[in-house]
């Protein structure tokens, strides 16, 4: 069998990572990320006992959840069937290469009735960037070249909750917009936060100082700043339990949604109703 080709080189998405370590990374949407599923588990009335973080960034989620075994977001996940209540997949899926694979894996990890929490970038992730990069590198070398990952889209997203085998899947974006004095400082940002280039098929010759110069006059200014859109996607899943709310069998209704509704179904009469009896409902 052949194997699949690779989106992103796993080489190099730890080299990206590895640098922003040394050169103090920039965590803040990461600490933006924790704290939201620190509060959805908090609306959850469940005390979780032996959770895990899959991560890329094992110093900063070990603070967040002390409690909580931290598992390296390698392609095989050293999860153990069905020995954890709780997974978070914290801020790395949009770099997977298999990312319902990864999500099968935490699925399995879950005992009956275990919660899968995921946070993580969004399709609209740096939208700014994307247009302004790409139209510049047409117009300064006439082609185009991958410089921005793909990110999976929130009508996506729940559907690969559900490939995974999750019950209950649940998927929400929660857009954030940052503002840098310019093009540079954004850059630099990425950088620290290790979210740099990894593409596989990425153009490994250095860019031309002319393209990022004429991205500058492309990219969308608000007032005297430049604002970059960073969309942050929560799934949210549970192992199948025969406890958890089931669905009522087809036909097994015993009231009809017409009458709910006070609506009139296809192939019924309406009946005339006066201006008084309109007002009345």
């Amino acid at each position: 069998m052949s194997v699949p080709p690779r989106l992103f080189d796993p080489q190099i998405v730890a080299a990206r990572r590895a640098r922003a370590h040394r050169s103090g990374p920039a965590l803040f949407l990461h600490e933006e990320a924790a704290f939201e599923l620190q509060e959805r588990l908090k609306d959850i009335n469940r005390t979780f006992t032996t959770p895990a973080v899959v991560t890329g960034f094992p110093d900063f989620w070990q603070v967040q959840f002390p409690d909580a075994r931290i598992v390296e977001d390698i392609e095989v996940l050293d999860l153990a069937i069905q020995s954890f209540d709780l997974v978070i997949h914290a801020m790395c899926l949009h770099q997977a290469n298999d990312p319902v694979g990864q999500l099968v894996q935490c699925a399995r990890a879950l005992k009956p009735d275990g919660l899968l929490l995921v946070a993580m970038f969004g399709g609209q992730t740096l939208s700014e960037l994307r247009a302004a990069l790409s139209q510049a590198e047409v117009e300064v070398t006439g082609g185009l070249s991958p410089r921005i990952s793909p990110m999976v889209d929130i009508r996506d997203a729940g559907a690969l909750l559900q490939r995974a085998g999750l019950a209950l899947p649940v998927a929400d974006a929660d857009p954030r917009k940052v503002s840098y004095t310019d093009t540079t400082a954004l850059m630099r940002d990425l950088r620290a936060m290790g979210e740099a280039n990894p593409l596989t098929d990425r153009d490994k010759r250095f860019a031309r100082r002319q393209m990022f110069e004429k991205m500058a006059t492309l990219y969308p200014m608000q007032g005297d700043r430049v604002v970059a859109t960073y969309e942050l996607l929560y799934l949210t899943g549970w192992a199948p339990d025969q406890s958890q709310q089931q669905p009522l069998r087809p036909g097994s209704a015993k009231a009809r949604l017409a009458d709910a509704l006070n609506a009139v179904e296809m192939g019924e009469t309406a009946q005339p109703v006066s201006i008084d009896e309109r007002e009345n409902r």
